[in-house]
Formats: C-alpha cells, sequence, structure tokens
C-alpha cells in the first residue's frame, strides 16, 4: 500500500479526465468527488473508478459535459434527465434545483434520470445539509442483469440500489446515513480483488449459488452475484429503490425488458426539506441535538468503546486520511497509470502520482 495526499490524487485524476474530452470544471469535479470519496473511507466509489470510467468513455458509454435536463417541472418537483454524462456534474446540479425548490415550498421531490454512476451519494446529501435542509434519497442502477439476488434466489436480478438520508444540526456537523442495499457495494470487491484479499462471509455466491469468500467468484465466468444486506429486509428495501427511483423518474427498473443494456445508468429519487419552511426550526434542531447526545450516552458493549451517529466514522476517517494520505494499492495504481497513458497524459505527470 502506499500514501498518496488528496491534492496530488485529485491533480491526477482532473489531468486524466480533461485529456478524456472533459471541460475543466467538469474534470475538476469528477475529481474532487472520487477523492473525497476515498478521503471518507468510501474507496469502492473513489479513484478505483478511474478506470471503468474512461474504459466505459471509449465505448462510447458515458457523454462527456452533460448537464441535467429539465424534462418536467412544478413549483414542488422536477423531472430530470443526466443524458448519459457523468453523476459527479449531474447530481450536484439536481441538488442546486431541489434545494432551489425546498426554499419555496417546504418540500421538494426532484427524480433524477440516465445519469451516469453518481459515486457517494453521501455528497448530495451533504450538500442539501449544507443548506439547512434535511433529505431521503434513492437510487438504482440499472445495466445488463444487475448484480444482486433477491432474498432466497441465485441469480442477478438488481443492483446495489444504495439509500441515503441526512439532518443537519447547527454548528455541528450532519448526520449521513449513507449505503448500499447488497451486502457490499460491487466497488469493495474491485477492491478486494486487487488486494488479492477475501470478501468476508455472506457477501457472494458463486455462479452455483454456493457462498464464497473469493471476490473473483462475483465476476466468474459464470458469474456470481451480490447478497442484500439483512436477509429478507435488506431485499426489501432494495426493491423499493428500485421501483421509487426507476419507475418515478421515467429511468427504469432492472428486468429483462429494459433498453439500457451494456452500459450503467443511476435514477435517483430525492426528496429535500427546507427544515426552516416547518414551522420553529430552533425547536426541531434541539430536538435533533438532544437525540443524538442520548444515543452516543449509551454505555458501550465493550470497554474503551464507543457509540458513533452516522457519519461519525467517515469524517473521522476524513481526518485521518488528510493527514496520512490515501491508501492505495499497487494494482489500482498502476491501473490508474494505465488510463492516463491510454488518454494522452503527459509521462511526467503519470509519474509523479508515486513520485
Amino acid at each position: 500500500m502506499k500514501h498518496i495526499k488528496d491534492d496530488r490524487l485529485r491533480r491526477f485524476v482532473a489531468a486524466v479526465f480533461a485529456k478524456a474530452s472533459s471541460s475543466t470544471h467538469e474534470a475538476d469535479m469528477i475529481a474532487k468527488r472520487l477523492v473525497d470519496s476515498n478521503l471518507m473511507g468510501h474507496d469502492s466509489h473513489g479513484v478505483v473508478r478511474v478506470t471503468s470510467y474512461i474504459g466505459w468513455l471509449g465505448e462510447g458509454k458515458i457523454r462527456p459535459n452533460m448537464h441535467v435536463k429539465v424534462v418536467a417541472e412544478a413549483d414542488g418537483f422536477a423531472i430530470l434527465d443526466g443524458q448519459g454524462g457523468y453523476g459527479q456534474v449531474l447530481g450536484g446540479e439536481a441538488m442546486a434545483i431541489a434545494i432551489a425548490k425546498a426554499r419555496k415550498t417546504g418540500v421538494a421531490l426532484v427524480a433524477l434520470k440516465h445519469a451516469h454512476h453518481l459515486g457517494r451519494i453521501g455528497d448530495w446529501a451533504e450538500a442539501c445539509a449544507a443548506e439547512g435542509c434535511a433529505s431521503i434519497h434513492f437510487v438504482n442502477v440499472v445495466h445488463a442483469g444487475g448484480l444482486v439476488a433477491p432474498w432466497g434466489g441465485r441469480e442477478r436480478r438488481m443492483s446495489t440500489n444504495p439509500f441515503c438520508c441526512a439532518m443537519p444540526i447547527e454548528g455541528r456537523e450532519p448526520i449521513v446515513l449513507d449505503f448500499a442495499t447488497s451486502k457490499v457495494a460491487e466497488g469493495k470487491v474491485q477492491v478486494a480483488r486487487n488486494k488479492g484479499i477475501d470478501l468476508p462471509p455472506g457477501c457472494v455466491v458463486d455462479g452455483k449459488g454456493k457462498p464464497s469468500l473469493d471476490p473473483n467468484d462475483l465476476y466468474g465466468p459464470p458469474p456470481g452475484a451480490l447478497a442484500p444486506f439483512g436477509d429478507h429486509k435488506g431485499y426489501g428495501l432494495a426493491f423499493f429503490c428500485d421501483l421509487l427511483a426507476g419507475a418515478l423518474s421515467g429511468g427504469g427498473c432492472n428486468h429483462d425488458g429494459h433498453p439500457n443494456v451494456g452500459t450503467v445508468h443511476n435514477n435517483m429519487l430525492s426528496i429535500v426539506i427546507d427544515l426552516r419552511r416547518l414551522g420553529d426550526a430552533s425547536a426541531i434542531d434541539s430536538e435533533a441535538r438532544q437525540f443524538v447526545d442520548w444515543m452516543k450516552k449509551c454505555k458501550p458493549v465493550e470497554a474503551g468503546g464507543e457509540v458513533l451517529a452516522p457519519g461519525e466514522p467517515e469524517r473521522r476517517t476524513r481526518a485521518d486520511r488528510l493527514a496520512r494520505g490515501i491508501p492505495l494499492d499497487d494494482n489500482t495504481i498502476a491501473q490508474m497509470q494505465d488510463a492516463a497513458r491510454k488518454v494522452g497524459v503527459a509521462t511526467a505527470e503519470i509519474d509523479a502520482l508515486v513520485a
């Protein structure tokens, strides 16, 4: 493992996408969101994605320099089309629209369809919280065959279908819950494969439906599947992420008749609530503050342990990685450098990543 400072990694990633036809703004946004995911400990949504993005771009599966297109809207809602562009740009544009609408009506519902990989969904919840808004986000991932088996099944039917929500608290970091409804995100399987390590038990079944610890068994041949978290409960939440994000946005759910074969699109349904429009915002804030403090006062199971609020582990990881650098395995670094060569990044810039 090598530890690379976040600013160096951000410059490298931005240089890759600038060479790959993205505007300066788009390249910077992709780099910021990917590196921030690594800083928060979500390596599955970080720079490990550079190689796949560049591969998909070369195959015509991502459209650079796209912006959200308004399909339908009223004061309190909007349907937006991402037109197959980078989710790191489209997600921010969608949240700006949602926040502006929530300012007018108190609550806004915004559905974004046809965005290429939206990355860490916590980014979008945090953007809302920074503006004093609570938010809830249902996301599906539509591509050929999915990745996740339904509870009781052995074949791929859904994808990792993230769920996220956040609550701002005045003077404190927001409370943020962000997780894939699969036992692990597919990107974590990629990270484990690059590191040459086993997966935790219960994450993957192989192509015969047998439990496996080997990350390669997800990809086959024959391909295996991810398992839903929490057995039937996680499966039920994943089910509704597909329905709400896919059907209501118009981007579609996972099924064998979906036309989105051969590429990957996210659809996201976001509910954004301006707390200042709900009445006594200070009372809401006080209640949230007391609740969080009450939870954190709980006696830990283990001596010296601590009860954490959602989002605290990520912020602690961020502080550590800002100080020590972001840990990357040699395979991920080599793959990123290969992607940089393919798009024509200068050799000196490539070598500088680990200089």
